[in-house]
């Protein structure tokens, strides 16, 4: 196998499937060069049926330059109605042109506002709002800019389509990881903040947020974090650190008007962030060990596309838009040795997918090698299920995901450009990285 590159294998990506010299160049010189549309499964009745049955106008929205909240923060303050009411099923980046759904509670199509960098288009109403199970996958056009050897793009192509394993038809596959940006694409620390608070450190974590710098921020900044790291001066760190890492502040706050810093008070600093931030720290500690667990499992030389006794397999969601390869993690089943031939069947046929454990309290590891890959991950992290029973945002009950994504895949040689369609969770640079082979950092 090939090793990938360092900040990748730093968040426990080891390898790339292809060995093929990368096409080189990078994504996103341009939005438009990069370009997102939902494949969603939601039930839309015509505009003209009753509001009272129907209270949320859904509407498709085409936006080049706008985060998802930014969007709907936008949509809420031109409708003068609160935020809470506007509902999407994927958040998706600002760097980019993304067509997605949006359903907005009691609103009609002619209150719609003009939004410079929008298409709006309403499609019709809806007794509900729109919730993240709605989104199904993702489809992807990507524009590679300055490729270096862009000839390359078909044997990779070739490779990855054996990785895939399909018997008929051409689609590749690829591990699916989870992408850098999961991490934090120049400042890859969320898994480390989240490894601290899952061993029961809160100082530690706080430590990790605050401190460990890296080369891609500015000088000062870098000074700041490593002055909190040498002093634990939360004053002067306050005065030190940049008004931009209001994150940062936010917590050194907490700390510098504390009359004594205890266990409890590192905490309560780090429940000054959001919600979704603090999840998102948990989150990447379980992505980190996944990430791990592939890695090892490649490099062990165990298949992807189908599974070997001790696997736990999930199946396919039969409610999947055409073309689709959707894991139902809510339906699993342990692989013994009288049932791998059949169950390679299901895999063959995309049916089922072989699973590997986003750990939390209601984990249970697979068995025989696969199981035993899973415990030596853990057993290096010092994590164990029953770590993740943290208070409040912390916790984590754990749950399986898909360990191959696969999927048909158009190439375009002028410009090149790669078109493909992912499920929901899966990231398309995952598939990027395989065929740039470049900093991850290129990708973003």
């Amino acid at each position: 196998m090939r090793p990938a590159h360092p900040t990748e294998q730093a968040v426990g990506m080891a390898s790339y499937v292809s060995e093929t010299d990368g096409v080189g160049g990078h994504l996103r010189e341009r939005d438009d060069h990069f370009r997102v549309r939902e494949l969603e499964r939601f039930s839309i009745e015509p505009v003209d049926a009753t509001p009272d049955a129907y209270p949320h106008l859904v509407l498709r929205a085409t936006l080049a330059g706008w985060d998802t909240n930014d969007f709907a923060s936008r949509l809420s303050d031109a409708l003068g109605v609160s935020r809470e009411r506007v509902s999407w099923a994927g958040t998706k980046d600002k760097y980019a042109v993304t067509t997605q759904l949006f359903s907005i509670y009691g609103a009609e199509p002619d209150e719609l506002p003009d939004v410079n960098g929008a298409e709006l288009e309403v499609l019709g109403r809806a007794g509900r709002s729109l919730e993240f199970g709605d989104l199904a996958g993702n489809a992807f056009e990507l524009v590679v800019s300055e490729p270096e050897a862009p000839e390359n793009a078909e044997a990779i192509t070739d490779e990855l389509v054996a990785f895939g394993g399909v018997e008929e038809g051409s689609k590749i596959g690829v591990p699916n990881f989870f992408g850098q940006q999961r991490f934090g694409s120049r400042r890859p620390i969320t898994h480390e903040v989240g490894l601290e608070l899952v061993r029961g450190d809160f100082e530690g974590a706080v430590l990790a947020y605050l401190g460990n710098p890296t080369d891609a921020e500015p000088e000062s900044t870098q000074e700041a974090r490593t002055f909190v790291e040498e002093t634990r001066d939360w004053r002067e760190a306050l005065e030190r650190f940049p008004n931009r890492l209001r994150y940062e502040r936010s917590m050194l706050h907490e700390l510098a008007e504390a009359d004594e810093v205890a266990e409890e008070t590192f905490r309560d600093a780090l429940e000054r962030l959001p919600s979704n931030l603090q999840r998102l720290f948990v989150h990447a500690a379980q992505s980190y060990a996944f990430n791990l667990i592939l890695s090892e499992r490649l490099e062990r030389g165990l298949p992807f596309d189908r599974p070997v006794e001790g696997d736990v397999v999930c199946f396919a969601d039969t409610d999947a838009p055409d073309g689709l390869e959707l894991p139902d993690t809510d339906r699993e089943q342990r692989v013994t040795d009288r049932r791998v031939r059949s169950v390679t069947r299901h895999c063959e046929r995309g049916r089922a997918f072989v699973t590997a454990p986003l750990v939390g309290t209601e984990t249970e590891l697979g068995e025989g090698e696969p199981g035993e890959i899973e415990r030596a991950v853990l057993d290096e992290l010092e994590l164990v299920p029953e770590d993740f029973d943290l208070p409040g945002e912390f916790h984590s009950t754990g749950t399986r995901r898909a360990i191959l994504v696969r999927t048909g895949i158009e190439l375009d040689s002028d410009p090149l450009t790669l078109s493909f369609s992912l499920p929901k969770g899966s990231y398309a640079t995952v598939v990027m990285r395989e065929y740039l082979k470049v900093d991850p950092v290129r990708l973003s």
